[in-house]
């Protein structure tokens, strides 16, 4: 994984301060917030500081990223998820690790990722639906969580399985999935170092609408392969089924990659449009990770393996 740092930052190309003066509160966790460095292939970002990138890759304002979701479980509507989570409660919050792991057993997600270092990487984001975000997500590698919990041999697939709870999560009585929402990933993927257990943004403790208390970002997918508000966590032997392949498989497989050679059937994904931009710019292939992750895939049929 490369990492890249630039010395000198000019104080204009410094993010504003009140994005950033909670830095090191958002969370619980003992570890104090450090810097790991831009995994933007064309940006970077300099150790104790947020640089505010310019020009194709400027962070999409907090306001942004905290306003238009994606979280069905709160409503289709990107509006939904923040007007109906401002009443969703994450303390306590407890996380069911199961399957092909050395000791099957219930969490409190404090002590879960209690001790695992916390850092702070700046993604790019994509939904399928042909619109991006430049975030700076805080949390810490999967890997790290995936080492502590110690999966067996027979470990080929770790799955992730958001709150259900329609009492507490409203748009949960609507059928339009199967509740509850599941994804997953291959263990390797999984294992990836970008592959990130994301608990802030912005500096922040991660809000409701965003999937706190603890949720999945994987940049070089597509954002519905980020599970949110996670309760479970299984590994497996076989692969799973998730639940937008189950809706429509036609639409939405399993691996999920950024590939802007293979259009969704309703629609291209050669082109992707910046939230706040007008213009549209070319979809780089596996989000722009090519050097970071295509070796994951080498041999396999991207067409087919969508």
């Amino acid at each position: 994984m490369l990492f890249k740092f630039k010395p000198e930052i000019p104080s204009s190309e410094i993010t504003d301060e009140k994005l950033y003066n909670n830095r090191r509160q958002f969370l619980k966790v003992g570890a104090m917030a450090t810097i790991g460095g831009s995994l933007l292939p064309s940006s970077v970002l300099a150790a104790g500081r947020a640089a505010f990138f310019k020009g194709p890759d400027d962070l999409t304002p907090y306001e942004v990223v905290t306003s238009y979701n994606n979280f069905y479980e709160f409503g289709t509507g990107k509006d939904e998820p923040k007007k109906n989570a401002t009443r969703f409660k994450t303390d306590p919050w407890k996380v069911s690790v199961e399957g092909e792991v050395e000791k099957p057993q219930v969490w409190d997600l404090d002590e879960l990722i209690d001790g695992l270092a916390t850092q702070e990487k700046v993604y790019r984001h994509r939904c399928v639906e042909g619109w991006s975000m430049v975030v700076p997500w805080n949390g810490f590698p999967l890997k790290d969580l995936i080492t502590r919990l110690k999966p067996t041999a027979k470990a080929k697939f770790v799955e992730f399985t958001t709150l259900h709870d329609s009492r507490r999560m409203p748009g949960q009585l609507s059928p339009v999935l199967q509740w509850p929402y599941v994804e997953a990933l291959r263990l390797d993927e999984a294992m990836n170092p970008l592959t990130l257990m994301v608990t802030g943004v912005y500096g922040k403790k991660l809000p409701p609408q965003n999937g706190a208390p603890i949720r999945l970002i994987i940049p070089w997918k597509y954002g519905f392969k980020g599970g949110k508000s996670i309760v479970k966590i299984r590994f497996t032997e076989k692969q799973p089924r998730t639940t937008w392949n189950i809706a429509i498989p036609r639409e939405y497989g399993f691996y999920a990659n950024v590939n802007p050679k293979v259009d969704h059937p309703r629609w291209t994904q050669a082109k992707e449009r910046r939230l706040g931009e007008f213009t549209r710019r070319d979809t780089l292939m596996f989000n722009g990770y090519t050097a970071e992750v295509e070796k994951l895939y080498a041999g396999m049929d991207l067409r087919k393996n969508y």
